[in-house]
């Protein structure tokens, strides 16, 4: 492999590509907001559309939609008549995301939600069949507990950010409550026996999870 050759590179260039959409959103992504590496970005992108279209749900709920990016994807692979609901707290982000997600090709599947996801999801009364988990690393149990409530048997979550730079190795500092909060939420999600699960090493790892019938 020639030296400036990464993996990543490789695999990038043997992956479907990003629309042109996505591209602009994630360039616009890097340019105006202050953590660009929050966005999914290409292969973890192309990543949930495919599980998407692999689980076929009806009602996907995410939580963090921060600039949107992996909102269209998930959307991309949506079937005819399903939705996603997803949920941003930081009101200051919806001035950028809203429209990247209103002028989307995907817009009609997409309803999207400023405000505490574990007030307000439980208000909609929907069952889900699919949930990414990409918010508050210090409320991870929490979204999980609430996220299992609201699942169909059978359902899958997505939980991102499961290896958080590879922290989870080490003992946090006891002020570093987003680290705690991924190792608590690990260990819980390893001895739950509701659920199957498996921890892909994808970026900052994703942990797919399914909830036993």
């Amino acid at each position: 492999m020639k030296e400036a050759e990464t993996i990543d590179d490789y695999i990038l260039t043997h992956i479907d590509q990003e629309n042109e959409y996505l591209q602009a959103l994630y360039r616009d992504t890097h340019v105006k907001l202050l953590r660009p590496r929050m966005a999914s970005g290409h292969l973890q992108g192309r990543m949930l559309k495919m599980f998407v279209e692999m689980i076929q749900p009806l009602q996907i709920l995410e939580i963090g939609t921060y600039s949107g990016y992996s909102a269209l994807c998930l959307a991309e692979g949506l079937p005819e008549g399903g939705m996603l609901h997803t949920f941003e707290i930081n009101d200051e982000q919806e001035d950028f995301t809203r429209p990247w997600l209103e002028k989307s090709p995907y817009a009609d599947k997409i309803k999207f939600y400023i405000g505490d996801a574990l007030e307000k999801v439980p208000e909609l009364g929907l069952t889900f069949d699919l949930a990414f988990i990409d918010g508050d690393k210090r409320k991870y149990i929490a979204y999980y507990e609430m996220v299992l409530n609201q699942l169909s048997d059978g359902g899958y979550i997505i939980a991102d950010n499961t290896l958080w730079d590879g922290h989870v190795l080490e003992t946090p500092h006891p002020n570093d409550h987003q680290t705690i909060g991924i190792k608590e939420f690990n260990d819980l999600v390893a001895a739950d026996q509701r659920v199957e699960k498996v921890i892909l090493p994808l970026r900052d790892g994703l942990t797919i999870i399914r909830k036993r019938k």
